[in-house]
């Protein structure tokens, strides 16, 4: 891991007042489950019923995907749903209306976006239209840290926490710069390469998660490869919060029961996980 430098906290912002998604932290006996649903796949009309499917299932945050032509972050199965969705019409306007017709019955609403949709729809009425929409967090995968300062500061003085990602390979100067800039949790990739379920979880995965979050102020969720309810459970016990996208929208190319069963599979393995709370 690429981010040693003993136990003292990186820098980091306070945590904003009332923020949402810091609720859905504080007081946890174990990990947040962050289930990843992309804006309209199979169909349009099936999003908001799938939002609910996964608040009802016991989602504590949700990140909600919108389609983008150009996914370079993510592996296959998420290219195809968005690539299926924008054959179907779905926009950024269409993903935000949805929203504000359920936000109010959902958990913590993450808006997981690239920087050109945003840019596209123009980053004010973006903002406004996202927080009018209930979104309590922004994930922008392309836009590092550094790269615009301008945008990226309008972007965290907006309403939305604005989610910053690591992976194991950045440096402890280069997280400090990250955290300088972030809000709501740190989104810890664990694996480099693009998103896509894997048959088994990295070696050094507890070390890493560990160590990061001796280091940093934020919730720390783990995301990228896990699958199925054994890792999502492993996973809980090491960190904050467990971020599962590829394999829900996998299964539900299969079909809503699937999606349904292991939604609620992947919910029960992160909740009844709290062994690292007791162990520490």
């Amino acid at each position: 891991m690429s981010v040693p430098g003993g136990t003292a906290p990186a820098t980091a912002p306070l945590a904003r007042v009332g923020s949402r998604i810091g609720g859905a932290f504080e007081g946890r006996d174990g990990a947040a489950f962050i289930p990843f649903l992309s804006s309209g796949f199979p169909r349009p009309a099936d999003t908001p019923r799938l939002l609910e499917r996964l608040a009802a299932d016991g989602a504590d945050i949700i990140e909600l995907g919108i389609p983008f032509s150009d996914p370079l972050a993510d592996g296959p199965t998420i290219q195809a749903a968005s690539w299926r969705a924008l054959e179907q019409g779905v926009t950024v306007e269409s993903t935000l209306d949805q929203l504000a017709g359920i936000s109010a019955d959902l958990p913590p609403v993450v808006v997981f976006s690239y920087l050109n949709p945003i840019l596209r729809m123009g980053v004010e009425r973006f903002l406004a239209r996202a927080e009018v929409a209930g979104a309590a967090g922004l994930l922008v995968t392309d836009l590092p840290v550094g790269s615009h300062p301008a945008l990226e500061r309008r972007l965290a003085a907006g309403s939305l926490d604005l989610i910053p990602l690591a992976a194991p390979t950045t440096p402890r100067a280069r997280l400090e710069t990250i955290l300088g800039h972030a809000s709501g949790f740190l989104y810890y990739i664990s694996r480099l390469g693009v998103t896509g379920a894997r048959k088994a979880l990295d070696d050094s995965l507890e070390e890493q998660v560990r160590a990061l979050r001796k280091m940093v102020r934020l919730p720390v969720a783990v995301g990228f490869g896990i699958s199925t309810p054994e890792q999502a459970a492993a996973v809980a016990g090491m960190a904050d919060g467990v971020v599962v996208g590829s394999a829900l929208i996998a299964a539900l190319g299969r079909g809503e029961t699937a999606f349904a069963e292991l939604s609620a599979a992947l919910a029960a393995a992160v909740h009844e996980n709290d062994s690292w709370r007791k162990a520490e």
